[in-house]
């Protein structure tokens, strides 16, 4: 995309779209961002990102649900990077229509809009969790898709909605499928930020669900970067490319990692609500980043056993800042 041209990025009130958003303000581009509408006016994480910023985004409240709100928010943009959705997966056991109705139907919306308004460029964000649990390694965007979770099953539907636009009427599509996304500002419902916190909170015993899975984590200024790379990107039209940093490592390596990132001894406790129904839980995720490295200029910066240690120490820094600390729930389970 040019610095001339007006990227809307959904979901830009959440942890990777409001990161998206300064990175996207820090190539020169311009950017509406689309928040879900709240009567208190809130933009989200939005609203703690440099004032600087705050001046040169414009921002829409509304839902991504409903077709005409979406169509409004989409109207002058050139590229669309759709993040909006519902992405916790105990959340999904307990309500999967909802996930439904914002993970495929929004990205109905998104994708129709696109096409009635002749967008140049729609990047949609996929996750690995759609691939299960790896039946080879590393994973590559021809892995089946196993959906082991409503979370992932809606992700899958909404992936096959927008690659199924670009096929019927050569909507200019792009997914993108991420890895684990860690960094500052994100939810304790993911694991590394519940482990800062418990640790930051001076828990000596860390309450988590299975540790013995493995995931394939990346630091979320990477996760910015292939989100730009692909959008800029005419060969991954019509492609799924994964967003991965090529590196495996265990949630309980990942605990001793952190700990000795903040100096700290701990235990680990395995509470029952934590973990997942077991043909639920996705034991590995070691992903494959060979085909976004031949389609664009992205290369992961925090990769290997070096690159997740300066990225846990970046996020570390960021949640032990006390007035960052305080906006977290410590100790309470988030689901």
């Amino acid at each position: 995309m040019t610095k001339q041209s007006l990227a809307l990025v959904t979901g830009a009130d959440g942890f990777i779209g409001s990161h998206l958003v300064e990175y996207l303000l820090n190539k020169g581009c311009n950017v509406r961002a689309f928040c879900l509408y709240n009567s208190n006016g809130s933009w989200g994480w939005l609203d703690r990102i440099d004032k600087e910023y705050k001046k040169n985004i414009e921002v829409v409240l509304g839902d991504i649900r409903d077709p005409i709100c979406v169509k409004n928010a989409l109207k002058g943009c050139d590229h669309v990077y759709h993040l909006a959705a519902l992405i916790a997966i105990p959340y999904s056991y307990m309500a999967p229509a909802s996930y439904v109705e914002t993970n495929i139907m929004g990205t109905l919306n998104v994708i129709q809009a696109a096409r009635e308004l002749d967008v140049s460029k729609v990047v949609h964000t996929s996750t690995s969790e759609t691939y299960g649990t790896a039946q080879f390694v590393p994973i590559t965007e021809d892995h089946p898709l196993v959906a082991q979770s409503p979370y992932a099953a809606s992700k899958i539907g909404a992936d096959q909605i927008a690659l199924s636009y670009w096929r019927s009427f050569e909507t200019p599509v792009s997914v993108i499928r991420p890895f684990n996304t860690y960094g500052p500002r994100q939810s304790c419902r993911a694991v590394i930020p519940t482990i800062i916190t418990q640790i930051a909170g001076g828990e000596k015993r860390i309450k988590l669900g299975s540790t013995t899975p493995t995931r394939d984590f990346n630091f979320i200024l990477d996760t910015c970067s292939a989100f730009y790379e692909v959008g800029k990107s005419e060969a991954c039209v019509g492609q799924v490319v994964n967003a991965a940093s090529n590196y495996e490592i265990s949630i309980g390596e990942t605990v001793s990692l952190i700990a000795d990132a903040m100096g700290a001894r701990v235990e680990i406790s395995s509470e029952a609500e934590r973990v997942r129904p077991e043909r639920s839980e996705v034991n590995r995720l070691f992903g494959d980043n060979s085909r976004i490295k031949r389609l664009t200029e992205w290369r992961p910066k925090y990769d290997g056993k070096d690159g997740f240690k300066r990225g846990i120490a970046r996020t570390v820094e960021w949640f032990t800042k006390p007035n960052n600390l305080a906006l977290y729930k410590l100790g309470q389970y988030s689901i």
